[in-house]
């Protein structure tokens, strides 16, 4: 009986020292899982400092391209107004490419006043526009290349 019981003891101990060792590896493997998970989340956002790194180069550059000057600068009181052609063109512009293509605006103050208006007028009428006395895209089109003048 005594050996039937230490038989049995030497295998409840092989059986236990067993799972342990299993237990082990288990933790072993998900233990290097999430190393390798690690690794690759470090290798994304490696790529994404890079991306952004990028995106801040080119807006930077963008930014410095959009600083230069592109157009002369016309007097408005103390303050210089650019030229610089734009989609959207300023009063200042609209008035300065008028009076250079021969129609009085008035005084250049950045008002959208009724002399302004009317010289739009004209200036549609002569170049077979729609005659509305707004600063759309086709009159800007053609009233910005007297902008520089």
């Amino acid at each position: 009986m005594v050996r039937t019981m230490g038989f049995v003891f030497c295998c409840l101990v092989f059986i236990v020292m067993n799972g342990c060792a299993s237990t082990a590896n288990k933790q072993g493997l998900e233990m290097q899982g999430l190393r390798n998970q690690i690794s690759v989340l470090e290798a994304k956002i490696q790529n994404k400092d890079r991306e952004i790194e990028s995106l801040r180069d080119a807006l930077n550059k963008t930014s410095e391209e959009k600083a230069a000057p592109g157009g002369l600068e016309v007097p408005l009181g103390d303050k210089k107004i650019s030229t610089e052609v734009n989609v959207h063109p300023s009063v200042v512009q609209i008035q300065t490419a008028l009076k250079n293509a021969g129609y009085d605006p008035g005084v250049i103050d950045g008002k959208l006043g009724k002399k302004t208006r009317e010289a739009v007028k004209a200036f549609q009428g002569a170049n077979n526009l729609k005659v509305d006395g707004k600063v759309g895209s086709q009159t800007w089109g053609m009233l910005k290349d007297h902008l520089n003048k």
